[in-house]
């Protein structure tokens, strides 16, 4: 009983820190979250996306093709509350809870260790890498819930073989989640197919084809993606494809353009080592400990993803998976290792978004830790659990306290806030409702029809667009007596 009441706490504190002034924290909506907010608003009008698609599995916005899951989900919110922030960071805060949930359930599954079980919900609730993204409109959150949700399933009882298929869904969820999701999830499902494949070959052969089959079905929209679509409009951000890209007539068709140097002067050994570079970045003691990610919209400026006291237990937790001589003990250090790989596979390293899969792990592998030393030294197990837990609660109101006194006005520029100032009565002044507005902040029209609420059916039939560029962006030129320029 008294862990039940311990995790409901937990939950309780999760749920206040997130909901805490999430519609003023960060002090405006990234473009981003205006996207996903206002093509959720659009679904909830007439089932289309701002472009006009119905029902779409991809939604275009600026090109870079997001993905369904969140949209609908904030849509639904949409529908009950309208388009504000609420309903556009809410998914993440309800989703992050979720993995909270399925973190717990999987460690009781695995270690039998209530413990273990409930340290690893605390660590995760106050961990850094954590707390900005589960209280902004990202859409990583619901990737990393299905995944998790996945691999808790595979596991739960491997007797019960269609639990196999019920897994792949969720892991297919994630695929349609978070881009991510779109590389980790088939080396999981080889690797899972290939062990319930060796285990009892006869039984599970039948769900293995039927999931193998719905799983190449759920890839066909993404192949459909990049090969008929812009899905290669930002290629050139991958490290391994130095002349791959994808240009655009005026109309935004897209077109594959194959550049590779045909007298093999491709510098591979380059391409190669850079991945291998990026990858390690991800566990470099600056970016876990020091100075986290660079992007103010990723981490607070000054605080690592980490905390610097979870190093020891983060060692202590290795050597307990390793005494343990237990399998599945090794899952949350199998997960931490395949988390980096597709920011690694980018230009842009660490990424702490693209890698959010390794909070989790890092939140478990710190709980072990700390039960394995109060395990050798039982006597003091109670102190060591209360030190511990001062030292995180100290630790996150710290970082809370820099989150709510200076990060506002800080990173105001990094999400946009000029164009809430525009688009709103927030400075004081009327809103804008014509003219022209510049796109140095990024893309000013989804700012508009955001703050504005403006009709998706009137916008398209008024936008004009400029010519899609080679990124595969599709910049909005005017509407509504709007013009957008960079002069």
């Amino acid at each position: 009983m008294k862990y039940k009441i311990i995790l409901a706490v937990i939950f309780v504190f999760f749920l206040v820190s997130r909901i805490y002034k999430i519609a003023d924290i960060p002090k405006s909506v990234y473009w981003d979250e205006a996207s996903i907010g206002y093509n959720a608003y659009s679904i909830t009008t007439d089932f289309r996306d701002e472009w006009g698609k119905k029902f779409p599995l991809h939604f275009r916005a600026f090109g870079e093709f997001k993905l369904p899951v969140y949209i609908y989900s904030t849509a639904i919110l949409v529908k009950m509350i309208g388009l504000n922030e609420y309903a556009v960071r809410l998914p993440a805060v309800l989703y992050s809870l979720g993995t909270l949930i399925v973190v717990y359930l999987l460690m009781k599954r695995i270690t039998k260790n209530e413990s273990i079980s409930i340290l690893s919900v605390f660590i995760l609730t106050l961990s850094p890498w954590l707390f900005i993204f589960s209280r902004t409109g990202y859409e990583a959150t619901s990737g990393l819930f299905f995944f998790m949700l996945g691999i808790y399933i595979f596991i739960f009882n491997p007797a019960k073989k269609w639990l196999f298929l019920i897994g792949t869904l969720s892991l297919i969820a994630s695929m349609y989640s978070y881009t991510s999701y779109r590389i980790i999830v088939p080396l999981t499902l080889l690797g899972t197919g290939l062990i319930y494949l060796k285990s009892e070959f006869k039984k599970n052969i039948i769900v293995l084809v039927l999931s193998f089959i719905i799983f190449v079905i759920s890839i066909i929209p993404i192949a459909r993606l990049f090969i008929y679509d812009a899905g290669f409009g930002r290629a050139s951000s991958f490290a391994l494809i130095p002349g791959f890209q994808q240009v655009y007539d005026l109309a935004g068709k897209p077109h594959l353009q194959i550049t590779f140097n045909r007298n093999g002067n491709i510098n591979w050994w380059h391409n190669v080592s850079l991945i291998g570079s990026n990858y390690l970045s991800h566990f470099s003691p600056n970016f876990l400990f020091l100075k986290g990610d660079s992007n103010p919209r990723s981490q607070i400026p000054g605080h690592g993803q980490l905390y610097l006291f979870d190093i020891p237990f983060l060692i202590l937790g290795l050597i307990a998976i390793i005494k343990s001589k237990k399998a599945l003990f090794y899952l949350p250090l199998i997960l931490l290792i395949l988390s980096p790989i597709p920011a690694s596979l980018t230009n842009e390293s660490p990424h702490a978004l693209r890698t959010l899969l390794a909070a989790p792990q890092f939140a478990i592998i710190s709980a072990m830790g700390i039960v394995f030393l109060t395990d050798k030294f039982k006597k003091y197990s109670v102190i060591i659990l209360c030190v511990v837990v001062i030292c995180y609660c100290l630790s996150f109101e710290q970082y809370a306290f820099d989150f709510l006194t200076k990060y506002p006005n800080e990173s105001a520029s990094d999400w946009q806030y000029q164009y809430k100032e525009i688009f709103t009565n927030v400075s004081g002044n009327k809103p804008q409702t014509g003219g022209k507005v510049t796109d140095k902040y990024g893309q000013p029209y989804i700012f508009a029809l955001y703050y504005l609420k403006y009709p998706p059916e009137k916008f398209r039939s008024e936008v004009q667009y400029n010519p899609v560029n080679n990124w595969g962006f599709s910049t909005v030129k005017s509407f509504n007596g709007f013009v957008f320029t960079d002069k």
